[in-house]
Parts: structure tokens; C-alpha cells; sequence
């Protein structure tokens, strides 16, 4: 085990040792590894920000007309889909559920488009966290509850008390709140009852944007889902809801494109230059391997060097990026904060997985170059 890991410190040695090609070879990947987590981490932000309404009121299953592909682009149902589905063997109940956009008149005169989410009125299921009042409130005249989040201070960041007109109809704040994520639009939310959003929302002859059902039991499901779709209407788990949505803005949208080929360019912007960088790397230093070739050393183990080198210099400029990316995102936060991105667990090991391939790419170059040499070429010279 000693030669070889004597073997792998002159490798390490004759890498750092050359100081300009071992700082390009990692400015090199930490930039292509910085890009690439902003782009995924951007995109995955903006898929969960599209599915933050299905995550906000947590019910198990939605029932929606089959056109509908995404939360902002609900179509109305008629009544009897909710009648219908409580009636459904496995239904432990079943409720309406309002979204609509609504313009919202401020003190000021200013005009502030807002969502507005309307709760059953006998059971309030999908309520958020209350901050300040109570949530009973919300049954009072004229009563809206406002999100607390990034997009608060459109409104002029209300109070309890604080009124204001919604579609030239008198409302009053009776209630902040909170949800486990805003909305992707930047448009600030407001709860009340069902039968006041209607009421205060111009809309068709159908009311009902989504019926949410509480099944009795997860082996209840498939059976209710068999009779929605019986009546003509799709019955989707949450997790189901919010796969299609994401398929929608992944495909179906130039979001997703955008992002895979901004991707795809940090990816090669990071294979050109640490290919090109090591490539020459192993050029300056060919007599040296030319030497160690000459005094014994077998060829697996020129190319055990090379993999070191490699590697060592992706996982570094890996974890530069990384920390780089990170950075950016929580100072971007910070200032903004209704800024999307996110970093995940795939994001990362995506990332990782392409620093590799480089890694693999840079260090299949070296090894070509190593394996050709000579050693009477080199002491020939």
C-alpha cells in the first residue's frame, strides 16, 4: 500500500505544484458547477412556487375538470360533481374549494391584482396558520384573511383592522397568516369563505374550481378516482396534482427548455475548459511521466495519477461551486425575498454526476497522451 500511496502524492504534488493550470482547472469547474445548481436550483424553486397552493391546503384528493394543468387555470364545475362525490363509497367527506383574481383598491388608489382563495363554509378545510386573529373571524361581514409572505407588502402590508375594496365591494382584514409556500406569480393571497368569494368575484355559471376529498382510507382511492372519472372529471392524489403540474411547466412551457439548455451549456462551458486546462497540463509535464515510466512505474499506475488528479480537482472545484451557488442564493434571499430558487438533494447529485463525467472526460485526455509516450523519447530529448 506505500508505493501506492507515494504514487498518489506526487501526483497531487506535481499538480498543485503548478500553480496557474491547477487555479484555471478550478476556476474552470467551480464556474460550470456554480452555473449549473443556479439553473437547476432555479427551476426546481419555480416548480415548487407552481405547486404551492396543492402543498398550501393539503387535501388528499382534488377533483378538477380534465383540461385543467395547473392551479392558476381552474374550470369551473358544476355543483353536482361535489353532490355526486359525496355520495361515493370510501368518501369520509367531501368540500368546495374557490380560486379566483380579484383587484384590490388601496388606501393610496393603487390597484393590486391578488389571488383569493375561497374556503368551505361549514368546515374552513385547507385553512392556513394563523399569525394574528383567529381564524373564526373570518365568518365576520366583509372578512379576508391576508398571507404574511414575500408578496405582503404589495398591500401596503395590512393590519388587523385595516380595510380596503375588492372588486368595489368593502373588506376588512380580520386575520395574517401563514403558508408553507408562496405562490410562483408574485401575487399576494387572500382567505375567506366560500360563498363570499363568489359573491365578491365576477365569474360564470359554474362556481366550484375544485372539489377536495378526505378519503376514508389510501385503499379507498382508486375506487373513488374510477367514479370521478365515470362523471366525465379527473380525481388526482396530491402527488399526482402536483406531478402534472410540473409536467406542464417542464414541457409544455419555455421554462423548462430554457433551463435544460442553460444546463447544458454550463456543462460544456466546464468540459471545454478543464479538458483543454488538464490536456495542457499534461503536455508541460510529460517528461516527468516519461521518467517515472522509465524508472519502473507501470502504466495502470501512470493512469491511477491521472484519475487522482482529475478527481481531486472536480470534487474541489465541486465543492467551491457548491458553496458558491449557496452563497449567492441566500444572499439573494436575503434581498430578495420572494426569490425562487432551491437548493435540493437532487440538484446536487445531478451536479455531482456531471462533475464526474468532466472529471472523466479531462483525465481520458491525460491518459491517451500519457500511455503514447516513450521513454527513450523522453531522455532521447
Amino acid at each position: 500500500m506505500k508505493p501506492v500511496s507515494g504514487i498518489y502524492r506526487v501526483a497531487l504534488k506535481l499538480l498543485m505544484n503548478d500553480k496557474s493550470k491547477f487555479t484555471a482547472l478550478l476556476v474552470g469547474i467551480t464556474f460550470a458547477v456554480f452555473l449549473m445548481v443556479m439553473m437547476m436550483s432555479m427551476f426546481s424553486g419555480i416548480l415548487a412556487r407552481s405547486c404551492a397552493p396543492v402543498y398550501n391546503i393539503g387535501a388528499k384528493i382534488w377533483v378538477m375538470d380534465p383540461a385543467v394543468n395547473n392551479t392558476n387555470s381552474s374550470i369551473p364545475m358544476p355543483d353536482y360533481i361535489l353532490s355526486a362525490s359525496r355520495s361515493i363509497p370510501g368518501v369520509k367527506y367531501s368540500v368546495p374549494l374557490y380560486f379566483g383574481s380579484a383587484l384590490v383598491k388601496l388606501k393610496n388608489g393603487a390597484y393590486q391584482a391578488a389571488t383569493v382563495v375561497g374556503l368551505d363554509d361549514a368546515t374552513l378545510f385547507g385553512r392556513p396558520e394563523m399569525i394574528e386573529g383567529r381564524i373564526e373571524d373570518i365568518f365576520a361581514d366583509n372578512a379576508f384573511v391576508v398571507v404574511k409572505d414575500a408578496e405582503y407588502a404589495k398591500l401596503e402590508s395590512p393590519k388587523i383592522g385595516t380595510q380596503f375594496e375588492i372588486n368595489d365591494n368593502s373588506a376588512t382584514v380580520v386575520g395574517l397568516a401563514k403558508v408553507a409556500s408562496s405562490g410562483l406569480f408574485g401575487i399576494p393571497t387572500l382567505y375567506t369563505t366560500y360563498n363570499r368569494a363568489i359573491t365578491y368575484i365576477p365569474s360564470a355559471r359554474f362556481t366550484t374550481s375544485y372539489v377536495l376529498i378526505e378519503p376514508k382510507s389510501d385503499a379507498d382511492i382508486p375506487g373513488i378516482q374510477k367514479a370521478i372519472a365515470k362523471l366525465g372529471y379527473e380525481a388526482l392524489t396530491r402527488d399526482q396534482f402536483v406531478k402534472k403540474v410540473s409536467n406542464f411547466y417542464t414541457y409544455k412551457t419555455g421554462v423548462g427548455m430554457n433551463i435544460m439548455m442553460m444546463t447544458a451549456i454550463s456543462f460544456v462551458v466546464g468540459l471545454s475548459i478543464s479538458g483543454q486546462t488538464f490536456y495542457t497540463f499534461i503536455l508541460e509535464n510529460i517528461g516527468k511521466f516519461g521518467a517515472m515510466k522509465a524508472i519502473g512505474a507501470k502504466g495502470n499506475e501512470l493512469v491511477s495519477m491521472i484519475l487522482v488528479q482529475a478527481v481531486v480537482t472536480s470534487l474541489i472545484g465541486y465543492g467551491l461551486g457548491v458553496g458558491a451557488a449557496s452563497t449567492f442564493m441566500i444572499i439573494a434571499k436575503w434581498r430578495v425575498p420572494d426569490y425562487a430558487a432551491q437548493l435540493t438533494y437532487p440538484t446536487l447529485g445531478l451536479a455531482l454526476v456531471m462533475v464526474m463525467i468532466i472529471a472523466g472526460f479531462s483525465s481520458y485526455i491525460g491518459v491517451r497522451k500519457v500511455l503514447q509516450i516513450q521513454p527513450f523519447d523522453i531522455f532521447r530529448g
